[in-house]
């Protein structure tokens, strides 16, 4: 049973609550390791990130919380990187790697939120040709540890969270296909575990993880290692349906490892 969860939000920057109530919440589920992973600064997605006025104050934050808790609960202070921000992440204990948009003509196109904001781009910049924005998408997820330097390559296909039903795509059509394994052969080099992400199935989205059972077994048949996530955005949603992704992941030849925060000292 895992017991730790290193991709969780507060309320400094979109979560519902507060670190102290989700350090809380961690104690009585017995964790023994709570990462925080609020998102770094970016212009373009101030709805979701810290707000410039705050970003002094989280780290101070988590470190005062750290030691409130030390004996009980390890807790480490990270940022979860957007791939088109610019914010400094070196005083964090850990970084995790993501892409929630797509940067087309200088436009960001949010690829997380509607069905039809993904439609909309796709017609505006790709000719509707949903095929090449999900090929597009990718193209950027393959560069996502050389920008942002990552220690977690974050929700590898979230460009799928909203196509539960296939809706918008054919998660076998040999474009995406292609398009998920080059992104993914590139990412492979860096030796960055990859997060298998719960946190579209606790918000209603999806019925499996981030990344979807294909891929992950693309991955570990390819070496992969793996952490497992719930990215969580309230006290309620930690380690959500981790059980079931542990036995999931089992069967698909996933091998999780115990993440070390490479600049905690820990």
């Amino acid at each position: 049973m895992i017991l730790e969860d290193f991709h969780v939000h507060s309320n400094f920057s979109d979560g519902a609550d507060t670190p102290e109530r989700m350090a809380e919440a961690a104690l009585a589920q017995g964790m023994t390791r709570l990462g925080f992973s609020d998102h770094g600064y970016a212009p373009y997605d101030r709805d979701c990130c810290i707000p410039p006025e705050r970003l002094s104050a989280y780290r101070p934050a988590i470190d005062a919380l750290r030691a409130r808790y030390c004996g009980r609960l390890e807790i480490f202070c990270g940022v979860e990187q957007d791939i088109f921000s610019d914010a400094p992440t070196d005083a964090y204990d850990y970084v995790i790697g993501s892409v929630h948009y797509l940067c087309m003509d200088g436009e960001y196109c949010c690829i997380d939120d509607t069905a039809e904001q993904i439609r909309d781009a796709a017609a505006r910049h790709f000719g509707g040709d949903i095929y090449a924005l999900t090929e597009a998408y990718y193209r950027t997820v393959a560069q996502v540890f050389a920008c942002t330097h990552c220690d977690i390559i974050g929700h590898f296909d979230l460009v799928a969270k909203l196509n539960e039903r296939c809706h918008l795509f054919d998660p076998a059509h040999p474009r995406y296909v292609a398009a998920y394994r080059a992104a993914a052969d590139a990412l492979l080099e860096s030796g960055c575990p990859f997060e298998i992400n719960t946190g579209a199935m606790a918000r209603g989205y999806r019925s499996v993880p981030y990344p979807a059972p294909e891929i992950q077994r693309y991955l570990a048949s390819r070496g992969a290692s793996f952490v497992l996530s719930s990215d969580s955005h309230s006290a309620e949603t930690l380690r959500y349906g981790f059980a079931k992704a542990e036995a999931e992941a089992a069967a698909n030849g996933l091998h999780f490892v115990r993440f070390s925060p490479p600049h905690s000292g820990a």
